[in-house]
Protein backbone atom coordinates (compact mmCIF):
# COMPACT_ATOMS: atom_id res chain seq x y z
CA UNK A 1 0.00 0.00 0.00
CA UNK A 2 1.35 3.40 -0.78
CA UNK A 3 2.54 5.52 2.01
CA UNK A 4 0.85 8.61 0.27
CA UNK A 5 -2.51 6.79 0.08
CA UNK A 6 -4.82 9.67 1.92
CA UNK A 7 -2.14 11.77 2.47
CA UNK A 8 -3.44 15.49 2.16
CA UNK A 9 -1.58 18.16 2.16
CA UNK A 10 -2.36 22.00 3.61
CA UNK A 11 -1.50 22.93 0.62
CA UNK A 12 -0.39 22.27 -2.68
CA UNK A 13 2.46 22.80 -4.78
CA UNK A 14 1.92 24.39 -7.78
CA UNK A 15 2.40 23.24 -11.60
CA UNK A 16 5.02 23.42 -13.89
CA UNK A 17 7.24 26.73 -14.47
CA UNK A 18 5.77 29.43 -16.29
CA UNK A 19 4.69 29.80 -20.11
CA UNK A 20 4.32 32.32 -22.00
CA UNK A 21 1.47 32.62 -24.55
CA UNK A 22 1.39 34.10 -28.24
CA UNK A 23 -0.69 35.57 -30.45
CA UNK A 24 0.22 35.57 -33.96
CA UNK A 25 2.73 37.69 -35.66
CA UNK A 26 3.60 39.56 -31.93
CA UNK A 27 7.01 39.08 -29.93
CA UNK A 28 6.94 37.57 -26.85
CA UNK A 29 5.55 39.43 -23.94
CA UNK A 30 5.14 38.66 -20.15
CA UNK A 31 1.76 38.78 -19.83
CA UNK A 32 -0.44 37.37 -22.45
CA UNK A 33 -2.64 40.03 -24.50
CA UNK A 34 -6.10 39.39 -24.51
CA UNK A 35 -6.79 38.14 -28.39
CA UNK A 36 -8.18 35.63 -29.75
CA UNK A 37 -6.68 32.17 -30.12
CA UNK A 38 -6.52 30.05 -33.32
CA UNK A 39 -8.97 27.97 -33.64
CA UNK A 40 -11.84 30.65 -32.76
CA UNK A 41 -12.63 31.75 -29.41
CA UNK A 42 -13.79 28.23 -28.34
CA UNK A 43 -10.09 26.84 -28.35
CA UNK A 44 -8.42 25.31 -25.74
CA UNK A 45 -4.81 26.83 -25.21
CA UNK A 46 -2.14 23.68 -23.80
CA UNK A 47 -1.52 24.07 -20.56
CA UNK A 48 2.24 23.82 -21.74
CA UNK A 49 1.40 27.26 -22.81
CA UNK A 50 0.03 28.78 -20.20
CA UNK A 51 1.57 30.61 -17.12
CA UNK A 52 0.58 29.67 -13.79
CA UNK A 53 -0.17 32.03 -11.07
CA UNK A 54 2.62 30.42 -8.77
CA UNK A 55 5.15 31.22 -11.79
CA UNK A 56 3.79 34.34 -12.00
CA UNK A 57 4.08 35.20 -8.15
CA UNK A 58 7.13 34.31 -7.23
CA UNK A 59 10.99 33.44 -9.36
CA UNK A 60 12.48 30.03 -8.33
CA UNK A 61 15.66 30.17 -6.45
CA UNK A 62 15.93 27.08 -5.33
CA UNK A 63 14.30 23.58 -4.15
CA UNK A 64 13.63 23.00 -0.27
CA UNK A 65 13.13 19.41 0.61
CA UNK A 66 11.03 19.11 4.28
CA UNK A 67 13.29 18.31 6.85
CA UNK A 68 10.76 17.58 10.57
CA UNK A 69 12.49 18.27 13.33
CA UNK A 70 9.83 17.56 15.58
CA UNK A 71 7.57 15.18 13.82
CA UNK A 72 4.71 13.70 16.24
CA UNK A 73 2.73 10.70 14.54
CA UNK A 74 -0.38 9.63 16.18
CA UNK A 75 -1.87 6.12 15.76
CA UNK A 76 -6.00 5.86 15.83
CA UNK A 77 -8.17 8.39 14.98
CA UNK A 78 -10.91 7.93 17.42
CA UNK A 79 -12.05 10.30 20.40
CA UNK A 80 -8.57 10.13 22.11
CA UNK A 81 -6.45 10.13 19.26
CA UNK A 82 -8.15 13.50 17.77
CA UNK A 83 -8.32 14.93 21.43
CA UNK A 84 -4.19 14.37 21.33
CA UNK A 85 -3.54 15.77 18.12
CA UNK A 86 -5.74 19.15 18.74
CA UNK A 87 -4.30 19.48 22.36
CA UNK A 88 -0.62 18.95 20.39
CA UNK A 89 -1.38 21.00 17.55
CA UNK A 90 -2.51 24.15 19.64
CA UNK A 91 0.43 23.96 22.21
CA UNK A 92 2.63 23.91 18.63
CA UNK A 93 4.92 21.38 19.84
CA UNK A 94 5.49 19.82 16.18
CA UNK A 95 6.40 21.12 12.45
CA UNK A 96 4.78 17.65 11.13
CA UNK A 97 1.95 15.74 12.29
CA UNK A 98 0.87 11.96 10.67
CA UNK A 99 -1.87 10.36 11.12
CA UNK A 100 -2.65 6.70 11.09
CA UNK A 101 -6.16 4.69 10.76
CA UNK A 102 -7.61 1.56 9.20
CA UNK A 103 -10.60 3.44 8.51
CA UNK A 104 -9.87 5.23 5.36
CA UNK A 105 -12.83 7.43 5.50
CA UNK A 106 -12.67 8.85 8.83
CA UNK A 107 -9.35 9.26 8.36
CA UNK A 108 -9.69 11.31 5.40
CA UNK A 109 -12.56 13.58 7.35
CA UNK A 110 -10.08 13.90 10.40
CA UNK A 111 -7.15 15.13 8.64
CA UNK A 112 -9.22 17.42 6.07
CA UNK A 113 -10.84 19.08 9.02
CA UNK A 114 -7.19 19.41 10.80
CA UNK A 115 -5.93 20.92 7.58
CA UNK A 116 -8.48 23.18 7.17
CA UNK A 117 -8.17 24.47 10.64
CA UNK A 118 -3.77 24.55 10.48
CA UNK A 119 -3.90 28.48 9.37
CA UNK A 120 -5.03 29.21 13.03
CA UNK A 121 -2.42 27.18 14.95
CA UNK A 122 0.73 27.44 12.19
CA UNK A 123 1.06 23.92 11.28
CA UNK A 124 2.82 23.66 8.22
CA UNK A 125 2.18 19.77 7.45
CA UNK A 126 -0.65 17.63 8.31
CA UNK A 127 -0.56 14.48 6.34
CA UNK A 128 -2.27 11.08 7.46
CA UNK A 129 -2.50 7.41 5.37
CA UNK A 130 -3.51 4.21 6.65
CA UNK A 131 0.08 2.65 5.83
CA UNK A 132 2.69 3.32 8.64
CA UNK A 133 5.28 4.54 5.82
CA UNK A 134 3.30 7.86 6.52
CA UNK A 135 5.07 8.03 10.04
CA UNK A 136 8.47 7.71 8.65
CA UNK A 137 11.51 9.66 10.90
CA UNK A 138 8.98 10.32 13.68
CA UNK A 139 10.65 12.61 17.11
CA UNK A 140 7.79 10.70 19.05
CA UNK A 141 4.87 8.63 18.07
CA UNK A 142 1.68 8.23 20.17
CA UNK A 143 -0.16 5.10 20.30
CA UNK A 144 -3.92 5.15 20.81
CA UNK A 145 -5.14 2.36 18.52
CA UNK A 146 -6.31 -0.75 20.12
CA UNK A 147 -8.81 -3.82 20.59
CA UNK A 148 -11.94 -2.59 22.92
CA UNK A 149 -12.90 -4.66 25.66
CA UNK A 150 -15.93 -6.92 24.45
CA UNK A 151 -19.32 -7.09 26.86
CA UNK A 152 -18.31 -9.88 29.71
CA UNK A 153 -14.38 -9.91 28.35
CA UNK A 154 -11.81 -10.34 30.85
CA UNK A 155 -8.75 -7.70 30.86
CA UNK A 156 -6.00 -10.88 30.38
CA UNK A 157 -8.74 -11.01 27.01
CA UNK A 158 -8.29 -7.87 26.00
CA UNK A 159 -4.64 -7.38 26.80
CA UNK A 160 -4.26 -10.86 24.86
CA UNK A 161 -6.20 -9.57 21.39
CA UNK A 162 -4.10 -6.11 21.68
CA UNK A 163 -0.87 -7.87 21.49
CA UNK A 164 -1.93 -9.67 18.15
CA UNK A 165 -2.49 -5.81 16.84
CA UNK A 166 0.58 -4.64 18.40
CA UNK A 167 2.64 -6.95 16.76
CA UNK A 168 2.03 -5.14 13.56
CA UNK A 169 1.58 -1.86 14.76
CA UNK A 170 4.71 -1.75 16.67
CA UNK A 171 7.24 -3.35 14.26
CA UNK A 172 6.14 -1.41 11.70
CA UNK A 173 6.59 1.86 13.56
CA UNK A 174 10.09 0.81 14.76
CA UNK A 175 10.72 -0.02 11.33
CA UNK A 176 10.22 3.53 9.77
CA UNK A 177 11.20 5.49 13.24
CA UNK A 178 14.14 3.64 14.29
CA UNK A 179 15.10 6.46 17.24
CA UNK A 180 11.98 7.78 17.94
CA UNK A 181 10.29 7.45 21.18
CA UNK A 182 6.82 5.19 21.57
CA UNK A 183 4.25 6.60 24.38
CA UNK A 184 1.45 4.31 24.64
CA UNK A 185 -2.14 5.77 25.83
CA UNK A 186 -4.55 2.64 24.67
CA UNK A 187 -5.61 0.76 27.92
CA UNK A 188 -4.53 -1.58 29.74
CA UNK A 189 -1.68 0.72 29.06
CA UNK A 190 0.71 -0.77 31.83
CA UNK A 191 0.59 -3.91 30.10
CA UNK A 192 0.93 -2.50 26.44
CA UNK A 193 3.68 -0.41 27.41
CA UNK A 194 5.22 -3.56 28.26
CA UNK A 195 4.60 -5.11 25.52
CA UNK A 196 5.29 -2.29 23.52
CA UNK A 197 8.88 -2.41 25.01
CA UNK A 198 9.21 -6.19 24.07
CA UNK A 199 8.28 -6.09 20.29
CA UNK A 200 10.35 -2.58 19.31
CA UNK A 201 13.19 -4.23 21.41
CA UNK A 202 13.59 -0.35 22.21
CA UNK A 203 15.99 0.63 25.27
CA UNK A 204 13.51 1.09 27.94
CA UNK A 205 14.13 4.47 27.98
CA UNK A 206 12.20 4.93 24.53
CA UNK A 207 8.80 3.67 25.61
CA UNK A 208 6.94 5.17 27.59
CA UNK A 209 3.18 4.58 29.00
CA UNK A 210 0.81 7.81 30.08
CA UNK A 211 0.13 5.73 33.16
CA UNK A 212 -0.89 7.93 36.18
CA UNK A 213 -0.31 11.07 34.48
CA UNK A 214 -3.41 11.63 34.01
CA UNK A 215 -4.81 10.07 37.86
CA UNK A 216 -2.22 12.48 38.91
CA UNK A 217 -3.58 15.39 37.73
CA UNK A 218 -7.38 14.24 38.26
CA UNK A 219 -5.36 14.17 42.05
CA UNK A 220 -4.46 17.64 42.02
CA UNK A 221 -7.90 18.92 40.87
CA UNK A 222 -10.06 17.17 43.44
CA UNK A 223 -7.98 18.08 46.27
CA UNK A 224 -7.89 21.98 45.04
CA UNK A 225 -11.32 21.70 44.91
CA UNK A 226 -12.15 20.53 48.52
CA UNK A 227 -9.22 23.31 49.98
CA UNK A 228 -10.24 26.13 47.35
CA UNK A 229 -7.02 26.73 45.82
CA UNK A 230 -5.69 26.12 41.97
CA UNK A 231 -4.55 23.12 41.09
CA UNK A 232 -0.80 23.50 40.33
CA UNK A 233 -0.68 24.57 43.71
CA UNK A 234 -1.52 21.02 45.32
CA UNK A 235 1.28 18.45 45.52
CA UNK A 236 1.57 14.72 45.43
CA UNK A 237 1.50 11.04 43.66
CA UNK A 238 -0.95 9.00 41.89
CA UNK A 239 1.95 5.96 41.25
CA UNK A 240 1.20 2.20 40.35
CA UNK A 241 -1.26 0.77 38.19
CA UNK A 242 -3.52 3.03 35.64
CA UNK A 243 -6.61 1.56 37.39
CA UNK A 244 -8.11 0.32 40.58
CA UNK A 245 -4.91 -0.21 41.85
CA UNK A 246 -3.21 2.52 41.89
CA UNK A 247 -1.64 4.18 44.91
CA UNK A 248 -1.85 7.72 46.88
CA UNK A 249 1.08 8.69 47.85
CA UNK A 250 -0.59 10.79 51.16
CA UNK A 251 2.47 11.10 52.80
CA UNK A 252 4.27 13.70 50.10
CA UNK A 253 0.85 15.13 49.59
CA UNK A 254 1.61 19.26 50.21
CA UNK A 255 0.64 22.81 49.49
CA UNK A 256 3.06 25.67 49.42
CA UNK A 257 5.68 23.17 51.15
CA UNK A 258 2.99 22.12 53.85
CA UNK A 259 2.68 17.88 54.25
CA UNK A 260 -1.29 17.53 54.45
CA UNK A 261 -0.73 14.66 56.72
CA UNK A 262 1.22 17.44 59.47
CA UNK A 263 -2.29 19.16 59.53
CA UNK A 264 -4.19 16.27 59.74
CA UNK A 265 -2.06 13.08 60.50
CA UNK A 266 -5.10 10.43 59.46
CA UNK A 267 -4.95 11.93 56.03
CA UNK A 268 -6.00 9.61 53.39
CA UNK A 269 -6.75 6.18 56.11
CA UNK A 270 -10.26 4.67 56.98
CA UNK A 271 -10.09 6.67 60.50
CA UNK A 272 -9.87 10.16 58.74
CA UNK A 273 -12.94 11.78 60.02
CA UNK A 274 -12.86 14.15 56.68
CA UNK A 275 -12.77 11.06 55.11
CA UNK A 276 -10.06 12.48 52.02
CA UNK A 277 -9.69 8.62 51.22
CA UNK A 278 -12.71 9.89 48.85
CA UNK A 279 -10.50 11.66 47.05
CA UNK A 280 -8.26 8.78 45.41
CA UNK A 281 -11.91 6.41 45.25
CA UNK A 282 -12.89 9.34 42.82
CA UNK A 283 -10.21 9.46 40.83
CA UNK A 284 -10.42 5.80 40.01
CA UNK A 285 -13.99 6.13 39.44
CA UNK A 286 -13.15 9.28 37.04
CA UNK A 287 -12.98 7.39 34.11
CA UNK A 288 -16.24 5.48 33.83
CA UNK A 289 -18.59 8.48 35.59
CA UNK A 290 -17.38 10.07 32.27
CA UNK A 291 -17.67 7.18 29.81
CA UNK A 292 -21.17 6.73 31.40
CA UNK A 293 -22.44 10.35 30.71
CA UNK A 294 -20.74 11.13 27.23
CA UNK A 295 -19.82 7.13 26.25
CA UNK A 296 -16.39 7.85 26.09
CA UNK A 297 -13.18 9.71 27.67
CA UNK A 298 -11.09 12.38 25.57
CA UNK A 299 -10.05 15.91 26.09
CA UNK A 300 -8.27 14.86 29.50
CA UNK A 301 -6.04 12.37 28.42
CA UNK A 302 -5.52 14.31 25.58
CA UNK A 303 -4.14 17.06 27.14
CA UNK A 304 -2.22 14.78 29.89
CA UNK A 305 -0.45 13.56 26.54
CA UNK A 306 0.02 17.14 25.24
CA UNK A 307 1.68 17.75 28.62
CA UNK A 308 4.32 14.91 28.44
CA UNK A 309 5.25 15.33 24.20
CA UNK A 310 5.81 19.03 25.62
CA UNK A 311 8.21 17.86 28.32
CA UNK A 312 10.20 15.65 25.25
CA UNK A 313 10.39 17.49 22.25
CA UNK A 314 11.43 20.82 24.38
CA UNK A 315 13.82 18.82 26.25
CA UNK A 316 11.97 20.08 29.70
CA UNK A 317 13.01 17.21 31.72
CA UNK A 318 10.03 17.62 34.03
CA UNK A 319 9.07 15.03 36.42
CA UNK A 320 6.28 13.15 35.43
CA UNK A 321 4.21 9.57 36.98
CA UNK A 322 4.30 7.82 33.77
CA UNK A 323 4.56 3.85 32.88
CA UNK A 324 8.02 2.45 32.86
CA UNK A 325 9.40 -0.89 33.33
CA UNK A 326 10.66 -0.59 37.12
CA UNK A 327 12.11 -4.22 38.05
CA UNK A 328 14.31 -3.78 41.04
CA UNK A 329 12.75 -0.53 42.50
CA UNK A 330 10.45 -0.88 45.66
CA UNK A 331 11.06 -5.00 46.24
CA UNK A 332 9.15 -5.29 42.85
CA UNK A 333 10.90 -8.39 41.46
CA UNK A 334 8.81 -9.19 38.17
CA UNK A 335 9.53 -7.24 35.03
CA UNK A 336 6.41 -5.14 34.86
CA UNK A 337 5.29 -1.16 33.76
CA UNK A 338 4.29 0.82 36.08
CA UNK A 339 4.00 4.77 37.27
CA UNK A 340 6.81 6.31 39.56
CA UNK A 341 8.23 9.62 38.84
CA UNK A 342 10.01 10.08 35.65
CA UNK A 343 12.45 12.56 34.44
CA UNK A 344 11.46 13.23 30.67
CA UNK A 345 13.17 14.61 28.34
CA UNK A 346 14.60 14.49 24.26
CA UNK A 347 15.99 10.93 25.01
CA UNK A 348 13.05 9.57 26.57
CA UNK A 349 12.99 8.48 30.12
CA UNK A 350 16.29 9.67 31.52
CA UNK A 351 15.83 8.75 35.27
CA UNK A 352 13.74 7.67 37.43
CA UNK A 353 13.35 9.35 40.81
CA UNK A 354 13.13 7.27 44.04
CA UNK A 355 10.24 8.88 46.23
CA UNK A 356 10.64 8.06 49.83
CA UNK A 357 7.88 5.93 50.46
CA UNK A 358 5.97 4.81 53.98
CA UNK A 359 5.78 0.86 54.37
CA UNK A 360 2.17 0.85 53.73
CA UNK A 361 2.59 2.66 50.41
CA UNK A 362 5.33 0.59 49.43
CA UNK A 363 3.09 -2.72 50.21
CA UNK A 364 0.62 -0.93 48.12
CA UNK A 365 2.67 -0.31 44.93
CA UNK A 366 4.01 -3.66 44.83
CA UNK A 367 0.59 -5.59 44.97
CA UNK A 368 -0.18 -3.40 42.65
CA UNK A 369 2.98 -4.28 40.45
CA UNK A 370 0.93 -8.20 41.54
CA UNK A 371 -2.02 -7.06 39.58
CA UNK A 372 -0.10 -6.38 36.15
CA UNK A 373 1.65 -9.23 36.09
CA UNK A 374 -1.15 -11.32 37.21
CA UNK A 375 -2.63 -10.36 33.68
CA UNK A 376 1.26 -9.90 31.80
CA UNK A 377 2.21 -13.33 32.87
CA UNK A 378 0.35 -15.06 30.58
CA UNK A 379 0.34 -13.01 27.47
CA UNK A 380 1.45 -15.06 24.57
CA UNK A 381 3.98 -13.15 22.18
Amino acid sequence: MSGAAGALWAGRRGGAASAVSLCPGMAPFPRPPACTPRGGAGAVIPASQMATVKGELMKHRTSEKAAPRNKVSIVGTGAVGMACAVSILLKGLSDELALVDVAEDRLKGETMDLQHGSPFVKMPRIVSSRDYGVTADSSLVVITAGARQQKGETRLGLAQRNVATFKFMVSSLARYSPHCKLMVVSNPVDVLTYVTWKISQFPKSRVIGSGCNLDTARFHFLIGQRLGVHSESCHGWILGEHGDSSVPVWSGVNVAGVPLREVNSRIGTDADPEQWGQVHRDVIASASEIIKTKGYTSWAIGLSVADLTESILKNLRRVHPVSTVIKGLYGINEEVSLSVPCVLGENGVTDLVKVKLTPEEEARLRKSAQTVWEIQKNLKF
